[in-house]
């Protein structure tokens, strides 16, 4: 393969298991291993004549949709998103001839109108491997092996696509589906996935367990039993494991401490002290902004999360970096008297450094001005002061420190200003009219205020949560990861989410894709531990979940604790 130029292609679910997979097989590049947003991209990129032509069609049919709906429908916030999906769609479609090559960024917001979205690349790439011969052709010469993993959750059209391959090229093309119907939990998914398959392909079924003690295996085929007879078994050495259900009131006043006093709870049962070290205890989460809560920066993060929240997640956000990357580290280092470090950071990022600056007034002077910016920025914080993002900003802008992000200018001058007025009243839309893009720059401006008015001390736990360096996690951002100690947190009312209840896997409602989906995310979430496992369901009726896990043969009795 190797002097063939060929590799085994790799195809997973997030960037955390592309660097598993990738440490795993020791950093061999004989396996090419990618996300499949990444991998896909991979396949077309550079198929510019071929993907405007797909573009053009995919578009004119989404209008003639949305026309064909709006025809019939009725008047309302569901009409005005049509509308605007036809103004959007129909403006990209004029503009489409003028773009010579397309661009796409797997981890990047891809608004520019040379940019495809995620959804797109898949559909491109789904649609040329099932229509054009000589792309499967090419495809498998490069990959003659492919695996996916987690394909559960991988996007059904490419599935497809793939089987088409495999269906073409027996022989010359290996195909490995890597999965578990069972933690499926996104739902552009292939749903009967493993039906049906062609007698050819084998079927081989892992029956082993390496990851999780005796008694959360157990506990998995007791959930997993309502859904199919697939079974696991423990490792033969594996340990006993423990497992406990804490049950409390879903308005309990203090949650965050109840949920110390479960780690408590959990080093006195396991004799294991580390529960009692917040970072040894991996705690899952249903929605971002309730670790954002835990960590004491829901203000910072809530603001950035409403503004963009793909972007926020994937560390392309321009607003958040300006504060995590460079304002942050900056006072960081000037705290701890780290010179080197703040000239590292001053040298990477502000306009006093630039080889302009550098030329136009002698080293010294720009190195005295660039110590007054710092000082002058430092004082905000001495004598225990706690400064605004606002206040911070527009210190930052007076002494020309960093160069401040385009969407924060006018906040970066003092009130009074012309500019910072005109942000103020003129948001309305081109010559200050309203109507939607007039609401939607009003609601911008009143989401960038709740950002401003926040404190500084909230960036840092922000910083260390997207770079994934807290304790923390969602329910669906640790498939395929392990932990020793994970404690899952289980409220509803919190989450205040649609896609998954947890009330009703406990008994609330007998049947319905949510329960099933809530079903299947248990399963995966439970799944995480290789030690112990602590689960807090927060609901309106502890009487009701205590009956339902006894009932159901999950846990035993003193299993479940309610307080």
């Amino acid at each position: 393969m190797r002097q063939m130029g060929q590799r085994v292609g790799v195809i997973t679910y997030t960037n955390a298991a592309c660097d598993e997979i990738i440490r795993r097989v020791q950093f061999d590049p004989l396996f090419d291993v990618r996300t499949i947003h990444s991998f896909a991209w991979s396949i077309i990129e550079g198929l510019n004549k071929d993907i405007r032509s797909w573009l053009r069609d995919h578009l004119a049919a989404e209008i003639q949709k949305l026309e064909a709906k709006e025809a019939t429908g009725r008047a309302g916030k569901a009409s005005d998103e049509r509308k605007a999906k036809i103004l959007s769609y129909t403006k990209r479609l004029e503009l489409l001839p003028g773009i010579s090559r397309f661009i796409y960024s797997s981890t990047g917001a891809n608004r520019t109108r040379d940019s495809l979205n995620h959804s797109e690349v898949l559909k491109v790439t789904a649609h040329f491997l099932m229509s054009k011969p000589r792309m499967q052709a090419i495809f498998v010469g490069r990959y003659p092996i492919l695996l996916v993993d987690e394909s559960q959750d991988t996007n059904e059209a490419l599935v497809d696509a793939l089987f088409e391959v495999d269906a073409k090229h027996q022989g010359a093309f290996t195909l490995g589906l890597i999965g578990d119907m069972m933690q499926r939990i996104y739902a552009d998914g292939k749903e009967e996935l493993g039906r049906d398959l062609p007698e050819s392909w084998a079927r081989p079924a892992k029956a082993m367990n390496h990851r999780c003690p005796k008694r959360i295996v157990n506990l998995l085929n007791e959930v997993r039993a309502h859904v199919d007879t697939h079974k696991q078994r423990p490792r033969s050495d594996a340990a006993e494991g423990l497992v406990r259900l804490f049950i409390t009131e879903a308005d309990h006043p203090d949650s965050f401490a109840f949920e110390e006093e479960v780690a408590r709870t959990m080093a006195q049962l396991t004799q294991d002290a580390l529960w009692t070290t917040q970072d040894e205890v991996k705690t899952l989460m249903l929605e971002h902004r309730m670790a954002a809560r835990r960590l004491g920066c829901a203000d910072v993060f809530g603001a950035l999360y409403d503004l963009d929240n793909q972007a926020l997640l994937n560390g392309t956000m321009g607003i958040a970096t300006f504060f995590t990357a460079q304002v942050l580290p900056i006072v960081e280092a000037k705290r701890d008297g780290d010179r080197f470090g703040l000239m590292r950071v001053v040298k990477s990022y502000s306009p006093l450094m630039s080889a302009e600056a550098l030329r136009a007034s002698p080293s010294r002077a720009s190195l005295e001005q660039v110590q007054a910016a710092v000082n002058s920025l430092y004082s905000l914080f001495e004598e225990g002061r706690e400064p605004t993002l606002l206040e911070v900003l527009r210190e930052v802008e007076q002494t020309k420190l960093l160069e401040v992000p385009e969407r924060l200018v006018a906040w970066s001058l003092p009130p009074g200003d012309g500019e910072h007025e005109e942000r103020e009243g003129g948001e309305g839309g081109e010559g200050g009219e309203g109507g939607e893009e007039g609401a939607a720059a009003r609601e911008g401006v009143e989401v960038v205020e709740r950002l401003l008015s926040a404190p500084f001390s909230q960036v840092a736990p922000l910083r260390d949560y997207l770079g994934k360096r807290t304790r923390f996690d969602t329910h669906q951002g640790v498939k395929g990861l392990e932990f020793e100690r994970v404690m899952v947190i289980m409220d509803d009312h919190e989450a205040r989410g649609f896609s998954f209840k947890y009330e009703d896997l406990f008994g609330k409602k007998a049947d319905g894709k949510v329960l099933e989906a809530t079903r299947r995310l248990f399963y995966v979430v439970a799944s995480r531990a290789q030690k112990s496992l602590a689960l807090i369901a927060y609901t309106d009726q502890p009487a009701r979940v205590r009956d339902f896990a006894l009932r159901a043969g999950w846990f035993s009795e003193d299993e479940v604790i309610v307080r």
